[in-house]
């Protein structure tokens, strides 16, 4: 009994009635950079294929997975020629849920899907039949010029939109376009390779794509996809938009 009082004794003394140590505070969200993926389909076969590629083991971000080609908007993208336009429902859908959206944000993601295709793949996609930009951004824009291939964006179909999770190291608001495989109008060959940002790449269908190692948010993104084919593929379609919302995983429409 002695014992006991003790313990309680010890339990209330000046030890028990110090102010609890708080847990650290927890690093303010960074904001998620706009970003643009790009998903080539070839569905002209009785098994629809989409093009992925493996990442190099040496990334930081997301090393040895398969993934979909992309990155961020560059300056020279809201400088590239084009022909055709995103559809009004495109538009109206890629400037939702954004505050104060910049002019021209569609178009500009869009051609970042493009451009940032061109230097993980190689794959040009566009149109020779106008011939090619009277101008072009230095860099990779230059090489469409050279090759008369001009961004057609009247191929491209806005199918998702993305934003990591916050608490994450590098975070992004991605938006998932994607274009059959007949828009892809030129090639430039190596690189893809051993030491490149994509060490291979892969035409694949839907169940083969599921057994590679995946993002989540590709996983995802691939069950939209095939929904989106059965439904007939129609660019005027919802666009699910994912986010984490007070803890909670949210899917909405756009």
């Amino acid at each position: 009994m002695a014992r006991a009082t003790a313990e309680t004794t010890q339990t209330e003394g000046p030890l028990a009635s110090a102010a609890p140590e708080r847990a650290p505070a927890r690093p303010p969200a960074l904001r998620p950079k706009n970003a643009a993926t790009l998903i080539i389909l070839d569905h002209s076969g009785k098994v629809p294929t989409v093009l992925m590629g493996r990442r190099h083991h040496g990334h930081k971000f997301m090393p040895g997975k398969y993934v979909f080609p992309g990155g961020r908007i560059e300056l020279e993208d809201r400088h590239m020629p084009v022909v055709g336009t995103l559809n009004d429902r495109a538009e109206a859908a890629l400037a939702a849920r954004v505050t104060r959206p910049p002019h021209h944000l569609g178009r500009a993601l869009a051609l970042a899907a493009i451009r940032e295709t061109y230097e993980e793949t190689g794959l040009m996609i566009g149109t020779r039949d106008y011939g090619p930009p009277e101008t072009a951004p230095d860099g990779p824009w230059g090489a469409f010029r050279e090759a008369g291939i001009i961004p057609d964006l009247e191929a491209v179909q806005f199918v998702a939109r993305a934003i990591t999770p916050p608490a994450r190291p590098k975070r992004f608001d991605t938006r998932f376009f994607a274009v059959k495989r007949s828009a892809v109008a030129g090639e430039t060959p190596g690189f893809v390779g051993p030491e490149a940002e994509l060490t291979e790449l892969a035409w694949v269908s839907f169940a083969e794509a599921r057994k590679l190692d995946l993002p989540r948010i590709t996983h995802i993104v691939l069950d939209e996809l095939e929904a989106r084919l059965a439904a007939g593929f129609s660019p005027f379609l919802p666009v699910p938009f994912f986010r984490e919302v007070r803890g909670r995983h949210t899917r909405e429409e756009l």
